[in-house]
This record gives structure tokens, C-alpha cells and sequence, in this order.
């Protein structure tokens, strides 16, 4: 089932945001590990890297079955009982996609994300598509974080390097998710929620051109409550949903971050079910998106992801995970996805 199905499926959308986040659930696949000893783990760590032949078990055991929050006192205790940095000692005890995972869940969230957008940015091209991923799933806060960090590690500030990887229509819509202080509020407005669907009508399909400057304002400022109301109240005025909306009005970059926006909003877990999809379907794997969604996903709400993604594809994303993946790089994978 592909995302545009899932909406159409779910198109009353049944006040379905209220239903999305139970207060006090946790959606994570990875949770602080009891009785924690950051000592005992770093010595562990330390005996792992050096046995002959390196003992990948052991080291995915401990990175899969502790927190971020508990890793990064894992690497603190393992530089003061050694002298040296744990992140170095893997990156020459293990290899390839193993190497690759293993590095990214020693990082904290920020410094992963930030690492993610230099990744996206620093060679010739850009991936879109990785920058608009963080910038309309991540709290104001959380992007604030990834700002300081990127400045810290690569030297430039994340605002200007936005500006020189995008252009036009696309830069402005970058620029105000990095900016925005999106509501977090579950309360709805019904007014405001007809009014901008017809604001988004009278701005897209129903006139010459679109008024892509209206589209962004709304789509970055308002809460994910708000539009999901919105989204149904469009309905009602328009013969499409707003994402198919959009893909008929819009090309190129512009269309591909405003419906991803939608999406987002729509149902965040839904989203990156369909990005782990994407990863994996067809010949040969994007092992940076499938690496990227997970870990960054595995304390937040990886375990709804999981559920979207049989919902969508009438199969587990373990069972996907394990034909496209081999070895070592598979077990951590499933590790971090945690059990059927």
C-alpha cells in the first residue's frame, strides 16, 4: 500500500491525531537497561575489541540493549578506564554497514542528525530529501541543538548552509522549517481549519499558478493537530486530497518537501514506514536511509513504525530487513527494531 492509499484509507482521518500518542506511552524500541553498570559495559566493550578475530556478538548486545543516554556514559567510562576513545577503537575493529551503525549509536541524536545533514551537503549535490526529513521531524528545540552541534563540529553555521544547498521556492521552505516554532498543541481550531483549507484551495487548485509562499506559511506554523483537521476540512472543498493537490500544481524539489510536510504531519510513524520501504525495495539497499531512520527513530517511536509498516505492506519490516541484509550488519538491524 503505498502512502497516497493510506491516506485515501484513512481519509475522514477520524480525529486519528488524538489516537496517534497515548499520554505516557512509550513508542521506542530501545529503553534504558536495567541495573546499567557503564563500567562493567566499558570492559566488556574493551575485551570484545580485543579478542582475536574482534567478538561482533558481544559488541552489538550491549549497543543494542542500552540507551542513547547510557552509551554516552559508556564511552566515558571506557576512556577513563583506557585512555582511549571507544568511537575510535570500533571504527578500527569493525567494517563496512557494522562500522557504519555502530559509529551512529554511540552519537547523541543531535550530533547524529548533524552528521546526517553534512553527509547530505558536503559533496557535490545534495540529498533533499535527508534535509527535509530532519528539519519537518524534529522539535524546535531538538533543531537548535543540531544547529549548535553542527557548528561545533563542522565549522559553519547550519542556517547558511541551508541557504547555499537551496534555491528559491525550496530554500524558503527550508529555511522556515529551520525556523519554525511549530504548536505542539492537541487542541484544534475548527475555524481556522476551514479557513486554511480554503486558503490552500484558493492557492493551488483553484487559480493560475500556485502561491507556494502561502502553502509553506501555513504547512510550517501550524501544529500537527491543526492540520491534520486542516487535511479532512480540504476535502471538503476540493475533489483531492492535499498531497495528490500538490503533486498536480508543484515539480521538482518544491513539490517533493511540501508533500513530504503533509505527510509528516499526517502521520509521522506512516512516513518513515514509507521511507524504510523506499530503502529497501527493488535491486540492492540505501543502507544510509535504512541506518539513518532506524537509529534515530529507535527511541522515539520506531515500534509505531514498525506497526505502519505491516499496515502498509502486508509484512514485517524485520522480514525485509533480514532479506536485504546479511551477517553481523543484520543482527544489529533487528537488534535495534527489536522483536516482531
Amino acid at each position: 500500500m503505498t502512502f497516497f492509499k493510506r491516506f485515501f484509507n484513512d481519509a475522514d482521518l477520524k480525529d486519528r491525531f488524538s489516537e496517534d500518542e497515548g499520554q505516557g506511552k512509550y513508542h521506542g524500541t530501545v529503553a534504558p537497561y536495567p541495573n546499567f553498570d557503564p563500567n562493567n559495559d566499558a570492559s566488556v566493550l574493551e575485551s570484545a575489541i580485543e579478542a582475536r578475530g574482534v567478538d561482533e556478538d558481544v559488541i552489538i548486545s550491549v549497543l543494542v540493549k542500552r540507551s542513547n543516554e547510557q552509551r554516552q556514559k559508556i564511552k566515558a567510562a571506557y576512556k577513563a578506564s583506557t585512555g582511549k576513545c571507544l568511537e575510535k577503537e570500533l571504527k578500527s575493529a569493525l567494517k563496512g554497514d557494522l562500522e557504519d551503525v555502530a559509529l551512529a549509536l554511540l552519537m547523541t541524536p543531535a550530533e547524529f542528525d548533524a552528521f546526517c545533514i553534512r553527509e547530505a551537503t558536503k559533496r557535490l549535490g545534495t540529498d533533499e530529501d535527508v534535509l527535509v526529513e530532519i528539519l519537518a521531524t524534529r522539535s524546535r528545540a531538538e533543531i537548535q541543538e543540531i544547529s549548535r552541534v553542527f557548528k561545533q563540529e563542522y565549522r559553519h553555521e547550519l542556517e547558511e548552509v541551508l541557504k547555499k544547498e537551496a534555491k528559491g521556492d525550496f530554500e524558503k521552505a527550508l529555511l522556515a522549517l529551520y525556523k519554525s516554532s511549530r504548536s505542539t498543541s492537541k487542541a484544534v481550531d475548527m475555524q481556522l481549519a476551514k479557513k486554511d483549507a480554503e486558503t490552500l484551495f484558493e492557492s493551488g487548485e483553484n487559480r493560475r499558478g500556485t502561491d507556494v509562499d502561502t502553502f509553506i506559511e501555513i504547512l510550517t506554523t501550524r501544529s500537527k493537530a491543526q492540520l491534520a483537521k486542516t487535511f479532512q476540512e480540504y476535502a471538503a472543498v476540493s475533489d483531492r486530497c492535499l498531497p495528490k493537490a500538490l503533486k498536480c500544481e508543484l515539480r521538482g524539489d518544491i513539490e517533493d518537501c511540501l508533500i513530504d510536510i503533509v505527510k509528516v504531519c499526517w502521520n509521522t510513524p506512516a512516513f518513515f514506514a514509507e521511507k524504510l520501504h523506499e530503502a529497501m525495495k527493488g535491486h540492492g539497499t540505501c543502507e544510509k536511509s535504512l541506518i539513518r531512520v532506524l537509529v534515530s527513530r529507535s527511541e522515539v517511536d520506531l515500534r509505531k513504525i514498525v506497526e505502519e509498516y505491516y499496515s502498509m505492506y502486508d509484512r514485517h519490516l524485520q522480514e525485509d530487513i533480514m532479506k536485504d541484509t546479511r551477517g553481523h550488519y543484520e543482527k544489529v538491524l533487528l537488534g535495534v527494531c527489536g522483536p516482531k
